[in-house]
């Protein structure tokens, strides 16, 4: 059976026209003969909406109760057993009730797509998993019903829906969204022109790309090697010098003067030894391009403007930026250099820009190691000048400039033989000085013609002209040799420096070292096995490339044994021996950073299990004393109460029943403190964020405070806005709060519990005229089993503040103490603020969702 096809109506914000143009798109098709139905779509009273409705048909809603209420869903098992060619599901990222089909709609959506049922959804862009921290930065408000990116990815068809902020408010301020009463805090916290603006930008970016991923794919399909231009992608080629900070700010300037530019910087590694550049030149320049906004990509070539213009082709380049080459008016004798060749064969569709810099000219300065080996291309003209210069230089001095003299001739002679070392070494030298003595002999000494020498002196002459030869071919070999040895050492003391300072500062993972071991030596892949014994198979500890580790490490292309049950195994190529002292080195690193991470794990686990053993130990104390304490009580009230031996009085028997009631409020109070940090410490607290009035919650607080009205002084406005909040936790957080407060505070010093609204969110302040808190001990009073001070008047087990700041925290808001202008301590409780659209919600099933709460839920766009 073939799968279903998605299509997609993705909007920036509610009310930019999802729902709308989903149910325009199933009237087209059904006027065609399509057999399309409404599996959910709701319309939330919106006339234009509810209007697109009439002539579809729609499938029936599955009835659930939760909490007392009941909620209607999508029923999965009709739509399956009804089998439409398409069907409409609106809200793709929506949770539904607990005891549906599935925790969530996108998965009552794959089931239907399995089946082969085409569907329309709608989403937007802020529920999108990967974009969560995003939206929050922007709006404020962490949306809870997500759906993950790669369900959105995978749809066969994505159409943006698109408004200006400017054209949705005016559809807001007539009421074509929002009911009246909900407009105007819609406009002036969800729906604020930048809010908007950012969103619409998100979400015109996010489907830009989507449609470059459609665009790459066919160019791969239809073997596309053209380049199209579709949007600017800037390649920034770097060589590891210094200079690669300016062309990379360069090309981050020219990215942004067009609308979606990118930035992909690339490194060319020649495939034989290290990299020729500095890795933490590289590393500087690989966090200032992503600090751009964007990548940084390392690429294996031997031919360097050949594999750049490979590479900007393959990934769809429109420019090439290139420093001006560091090399002196002397060396370009060896060729073009990189930045006039790419710019000669980049063909029309590739703009290269030649950027000036302050290395320009100042010399390409020494190699970077490559053992004893001058380079192919070195080796090829050393050889050419040492064989077919004499020949040619023969020639010229035959017949362009004769009878130069003997003695001038083997000077020029000579010159190519020095020549020859310089680029080629020994081997071509010696092959330059038997050549020209011959070409000597044969040409340029009595009788010529014949390898006889008639004259002694020229038979010295030509004896010290070959000797001269191979001297000076021998000591310009060494010392080539002797530099290059000198700057691979550099190199490797130069990695080997970095590589241990990052590791002793902790700044590297161990998927982070492997990497830059690959980029390196220019592998495929990396990775560090390890096994238990000599017997046990081999693991894998940690990899990065883009091909699978081997499972042992003799089947790698270089494999460096850690010890006696851990190796470093590389894929890619053979490493030349001269690397393997490096890599060697860089095996034992990460061997050190696998143990390092392991011990942090360890201590971790350890640090957790010393905070429950004190937790456990302060909760047997607390059992032990300030449990036993109305424990006590409450016995020797009842064993008096059945106490045959006394008569008692009907005011005696209240008070002994009161003297109970009150230790039972005691138990339970403590009892409820433990078990709400008990809560706090396994995590399994899941509050239910809704929109309330702080004046709703206040009141019923301050219930179980002894005679409220003579010892709190309530100061809460009516002109509050809303605050988002699970209502039960705020209750039991401000009665913590004042009771610590009423506890400590002079009996005649009310205690002041004011409210006020500051920009986006609201401020409930607990002021007390008590002794006050030290700034030291201010964080410590939060602590669990923690109090400060004597507390006559009070009970407890120092939990009320660490459960009330835990509480505070889990719904999203913060607890501080401060110090009261006069003496005294004010407890700080900053609550988000609410408003239409700003609901917060749990995942199922601590959670729900109510479809009364618009900007928040799926069941509002439209």
């Amino acid at each position: 059976m073939a799968r279903g096809k998605l299509r997609i109506y993705l909007g920036a914000a509610p009310g930019v026209g999802k729902t709308y143009a989903m149910l325009s798109e199933a009237h087209r098709r059904v006027e065609r003969g399509t057999d399309c139905v409404v599996a959910f779509v709701e319309h939330h009273g919106r006339p234009r909406t509810e209007v697109m409705l009439h002539g579809l048909e729609e499938m029936p809603r599955k009835e659930l109760e939760h909490r007392g209420s009941v909620f209607t869903e999508m029923d999965v098992d009709a739509v399956l057993a009804r089998r439409p060619q398409v069907a409409l599901v609106d809200e793709l990222a929506h949770t539904n009730i607990p005891g549906s089909r599935n925790t969530k709609r996108w998965q009552d959506v794959e089931e239907l797509l399995a089946a082969g049922i085409d569907v329309i959804s709608t989403v937007n862009i802020q529920h999108l998993e990967s974009l969560g921290d995003v939206v929050e930065s922007i709006t404020g408000i962490r949306q809870q019903e997500t759906v993950p990116d790669e369900v959105v990815r995978r749809a066969d068809q994505i159409e943006l829906v698109d408004m200006s902020p400017q054209a949705l408010r005016r559809r807001m301020a007539h009421g074509n969204i929002y009911k009246p009463d909900k407009v105007d805090a819609a406009l002036s916290n969800y729906f604020r022109p930048g809010n908007l603006t950012a969103l619409r930008e998100l979400a015109l970016l996010w489907v830009a790309d989507r449609v470059d991923e459609y665009l790459q794919q066919y160019r791969i399909e239809h073997q596309v090697s053209k380049i199209w231009g579709s949007r600017e992608r800037i390649v920034v080629g770097l060589t590891g010098g210094p200079e690669g900070r300016t062309l990379i700010r360069r090309a981050a300037r020219l990215a942004e003067k067009g609308a979606g530019g990118e930035v992909l910087a690339v490194y060319i590694a020649r495939s034989d030894g290290l990299t020729s550049a500095s890795p933490k030149e590289l590393a500087v320049q690989r966090t200032l391009v992503e600090d751009l906004g964007g990548t940084f990509h390392h690429v294996v070539g031997d031919d360097v403007p050949v594999a750049l213009l490979e590479f900007a082709r393959a990934v769809n380049a429109t420019q090439i930026v290139l420093g001006v080459s560091r090399r002196k008016s002397w060396q370009y004798i060896f060729g073009p250099g990189v930045g006039a060749t790419v710019a000669r064969d980049s063909g029309p569709d590739l703009d290269v820009h030649l950027i000036t810099h302050d290395e320009a000219g100042k010399g390409r300065g020494l190699p970077v190691a490559r053992g004893a080996r001058l380079g192919r291309q070195r080796i090829v003209w050393g050889w050419l000048i040492g064989v077919a210069g004499p020949v040619l230089l023969t020639v010229l001095l035959s017949h362009v400039v004769p009878d130069v003299g003997l003695a001038n001739d083997m000077l020029l002679f000579l010159t190519l033989t020095v020549a020859a070392a310089l680029l080629g070494g020994l081997l071509p030298a010696l092959a330059s000085a038997a050549v020209g003595s011959l070409l000597l002999n044969w040409f340029f000494t009595e009788p010529v013609h014949t390898l006889t020498i008639a004259d002694p002196k020229n038979i010295v002459a030509i004896a010290v002209f070959v000797g001269v030869a191979v001297s000076v071919a021998s000591v310009v070999d060494l010392a080539a040799r002797r530099t290059e040895q000198a700057a691979r050492l550099r190199a490797e003391s130069e990695i080997l420096s970095f590589l241990a300072g990052s590791v002793l500062r902790g700044e590297t993972g161990l998927e982070e070292l492997l990497e830059r071991v690959r980029e390196t030596f220019g592998m495929r892949s990396v990775g560090l096995l390890e096994r238990e014994n000599d017997t046990a198979p081999w693991t894998c500890a940690g990899q990065v490339g883009d091909t699978p580790v081997v499972e042992r490490p003799e089947d790698a292309d270089v494999d460096v044994p850690v010890g006696d049950h851990m190796a470093l195994a590389l894929s890619g190529r053979v490493l030349p021996a001269s690397d393997r002292r490096v890599l060697s080195a860089f095996a034992a690193q990460a061997a050190v950073v696998l143990d390092r991470q392991r011990l942090q794990s360890e201590a971790d686990q350890a640090r957790e299990l010393a905070e429950g053993n004190r937790i456990r130990t302060a909760l047997l104390a607390a059992v032990s004393h300030d449990l036993r304490t109305p424990l006590a009580g409450i016995k020797a009230s009842v064993s008096s109460l059945r106490s045959d031996d006394v008569e008692w009085s009907e005011e005696d028997r209240a008070d002994l029943l009161e003297a109970i009631e009150e230790g039972a409020d005691r138990l339970d109070h403590l009892v409820g403190n433990l078990l709400d940090m008990s809560r706090l410490q396994t995590g399994t607290l899941a509050p239910l964020i809704r929109e309330i009035d702080l004046d709703e919650v206040v009141p019923l607080a301050l219930g179980g405070i002894p005679e409220p009205d003579e010892t709190v002084d309530l100061d809460i406005p009516e002109t509050l806005p809303m605050v988002a909040t699970d209502k039960g936790l705020l209750e039991r957080v401000v009665a913590n709060i004042v009771e610590n407060a009423v506890k400590y505070s002079p009996e005649d010093e009310p205690v002041l519990v004011a409210a006020s609204a500051i920009a986006d969110r609201v401020e409930l302040r607990v002021v007390d005229r008590g002794p006050g808190v030290p700034d030291e001990a201010k964080d410590r009073i939060f602590a669990p089993f923690q109090r400060y001070g004597d507390a006559p008047r009070g009970n407890g087990v120092g939990l009320g503040l660490a459960v009330a700041r835990g509480f505070a925290e889990a719904m999203g808001g913060t607890l501080t103490a401060e110090d009261t202008p006069g003496g005294g301590l004010t407890m700080v409780l900053t609550i988000r603020a609410g408003g239409s659209g700003t609901e917060l919600r749990q995942p199922a099933p601590a959670g729900t969702t109510r479809p009364e709460d618009p900007a928040q839920t799926e069941r509002q766009a439209s």
